[in-house]
């Protein structure tokens, strides 16, 4: 089977129990807590998972441009060997927050050109086979990164960009963050003049699983022609509207991975509150 953006529960069991080439990443974070994650993980897993942190792993924060920005792509190529990954494996990412770290991993992961990997769609609230609490480690893996199947602007691409008009924005953080209502996170509220407000929490449906094909089309059908270009608070979430993008059957959008707390670390740059 080749999974390239979602997976269920029990399509996820099948697959442990075919032993085929598969690795699951464990993607669990809190924002406020950047230990949680691995106490987490050490509680107990998917077996067979191994960890990846978002602050270490998933970011690298010495870098310029936002909260969390990328890690160099050689970085992350050697994050990917040292679990052992391999160019045939079936990678699993999951999460407990509908997917919304995990996310991050999936769009990273196809980065380096590898195309078989899937969000657990529901997360681990939706599994229920037994959990581990073994940290499973495989030798280091000569992986080889391929041609990207993402895209991503830095700040002064997105700054050309958004003055010649040839982009739509798309902003994945709560309504009320979008509004410049409430910012609990970063010093300056608002959003990126001229962007979209589509928070990712909608992408899902009550039981915390991604809404349908159809659903999520209709929901992003009133964007428009422009190439897309998507943000968050620190390019985490926006690469969950990125995945229900996808799977809604729209064309690859564009990532901004410095998002509004990188925006806003020059105060030169236009800053909105009012609601489209």
């Amino acid at each position: 089977m080749n999974f390239q953006q979602l997976i269920s529960a029990e399509e996820l069991t099948d697959l442990i129990a075919q032993r085929g080439p598969l690795r699951i990443l464990d993607c669990r974070a809190r924002l406020d807590d950047s230990t949680w994650g691995a106490r987490a993980f050490a509680r107990g897993h998917i077996p067979g998972a191994s960890h990846l942190s978002l602050e270490q792993d998933l970011s690298e924060l010495s870098n310029q441009g936002g909260r969390h920005p990328l890690p160099e792509r050689d970085a992350w190529l050697h994050t990917v060997r040292s679990r052992g990954i391999l160019n045939n494996d079936q990678v699993v990412v999951y999460d407990d927050a509908g997917g919304t770290i995990a996310a991050r991993a999936w769009w990273m992961m196809r980065w380096l050109g590898h195309p078989r990997v899937a969000v657990l769609d529901g997360g681990l609230p939706a599994w229920t086979g037994p959990l581990s609490t073994h940290d499973h480690v495989k030798a280091h893996s000569q992986f080889q990164a391929r041609q990207p199947l993402t895209r991503w602007v830095d700040t002064h691409q997105l700054e050309t960009l958004h003055a010649e008009g040839a982009i739509r924005l798309i902003d994945a953080r709560a309504r009320a963050r979008f509004a410049g209502e409430e910012e609990p996170i970063d010093p300056v509220a608002g959003h990126i003049p001229g962007a979209i407000s589509l928070p990712c929490l909608d992408n899902l449906d009550s039981s915390g699983h991604f809404k349908s094909a159809q659903d999520l089309a209709q929901r992003f059908a009133a964007i428009g022609g422009d190439p897309m270009v998507c943000y968050c608070g620190s390019g985490i979430t926006a690469t969950h509207n990125i995945l229900a993008l996808l799977v809604a059957g729209f064309a690859e959008p564009t990532l901004y991975p410095a998002s509004w707390s990188g925006w806003i670390e020059d105060p030169s740059r236009p800053v909105a509150t009012t609601l489209p």
